[in-house]
């Protein structure tokens, strides 16, 4: 049995460690003995977009924090409540902390918790909602693991599909809700606001829905690059060529059936040269959705941006065309994807090869826990790949 725990670290804006630390117990946040739960052996923990907002200390967390938000893994010791899930079996872990008994859980909204948490009904992984340590690590413990945990059936067959099998931890349900929030279905259009690994696993998401035109958008060439050669239709935000221009010339028509945001807070103005605009996204939207159309929300907006340009969006407060949205009667639904909602039904589509096409839109590198810290300074840079990180070289012994 392993002793020690390397995790990946947040030690201020930039600043992340690789640390060895205590080997995780069946203990929660404040102490509180977690019996329901269960100790996992990382298989695969993955980078998120989210995970740079904290990188570049624009989502408040606490240094010390160990980060990572998605992960699959391999139960290694089990609490004594725990009675489904047992030693050996591999299993996705959705984000969303849940404890599976409040009124949220019983109604599928995993993504507000109102028990897991003592400062709000949310509770995550890696971030500061209710002290839950992340996953870039060896070791992790999770709670209430008979409810939280999504069980493979097959552990050979699973890891014959493991680098699409790690994504449903976050961001393909994630960008899968963005799409089922805004109404989006077969024959649909859809524009899908970012090109980075959730907004891709959106364009992922509304293909397996049967959506027809897809379209995503960018300031980033080389993501864009990615996207189009996936298959789908692509918008260069970093143009002078307004989005609606952008968007007829592809649809033929100005506006699409509905939006999916992507991006969050950390939103460019469109044009050349345009500087931060964190409504940038959510007007865009506004403009290009159809009246009567939807809009999913999962990118992140918070409080607490250290460069937020004034005290107004420090505090989460936006600049938004809200007045001109209103008469298209626009239907809108934000926040976290509630992971559970999802999850069983994308792992079965993965399983039986109804998302060929993931891997190549993921863009996927895999990298040791080591090299975790170098992971996080390229995709700050711009890089377009999705990281996931094996920190037992699960993978290459996995053939």
């Amino acid at each position: 049995m392993a002793t020690e725990n390397r995790v990946v670290t947040y030690m201020g804006p930039k600043k992340l460690e690789i640390q060895n630390v205590e080997f995780p117990k069946l203990v929660g946040p404040k102490g509180r003995k977690c019996e329901h739960g269960v100790i996992l052996k990382i298989v695969v923990t993955n980078i998120c977009g989210s995970d740079q907002h904290i990188y570049r200390g624009r989502f408040p967390v606490p240094q010390g924090m160990v980060l990572g938000h998605e992960m699959t893994g391999e139960v290694i010791e089990v609490g004594r409540d725990v009675e489904f899930i047992k030693k050996g079996d591999l299993c996705s872990v959705p984000f969303n902390v849940s404890c599976g008994r409040c009124r949220n859980c019983m109604e599928r909204h995993t993504d507000v918790c109102m028990n897991v948490n003592d400062e709000i009904d949310c509770g995550a992984y890696g971030f500061n909602l209710g002290g839950w340590q992340g996953g870039q690590a060896d070791y992790m413990m999770v709670p209430y693991a008979d409810w939280n945990l999504l069980k493979f059936p097959d552990k050979d067959r699973a890891m014959a599909k493991i680098k699409d099998l790690a994504f449903l931890s976050d961001i393909l349900p994630t960008g899968f809700h963005g799409c089922v929030a805004a109404g989006a279905t077969w024959g649909s259009s859809v524009y899908i606001a970012g090109a980075g690994p959730v907004g891709r696993a959106a364009a992922a998401g509304a293909r397996l829905l049967g959506a027809s035109c897809i379209v995503v958008g960018d300031t980033d060439k080389q993501r864009l690059e990615v996207v189009k050669k996936a298959g789908y239709q692509t918008v260069d935000l970093a143009s002078s060529t307004p989005l609606p221009d952008q968007i007829e010339a592809i649809y033929g028509k100005r506006e699409v059936d509905c939006g999916v945001d992507c991006v969050g807070f950390e939103a460019h103005g469109h044009g050349p040269g345009a500087e931060d605009d964190p409504a940038a996204v959510l007007n865009g939207l506004f403009e290009v959705v159809r009246a009567g159309g939807g809009m999913g929300i999962p990118g992140i907006y918070t409080a607490g941006d250290s460069e937020a340009k004034n005290e107004t969006i420090r505090k989460g407060a936006y600049q938004l065309d809200f007045g001109k949205a209103w008469i298209k009667s626009p239907s809108l639904v934000a926040g976290q994807a509630p992971i559970k909602k999802y999850n069983r039904q994308l792992m079965e589509a993965i399983l039986w090869d109804r998302m060929p096409y993931l891997g190549e839109v993921m863009n996927v590198e895999v990298v040791p826990l080591d090299k975790a810290v170098d992971a996080y300074r390229l995709f700050d840079e711009g890089s377009p790949k999705k990281y996931i990180i094996d920190p037992h070289n699960s993978l290459k012994q996995a053939g």
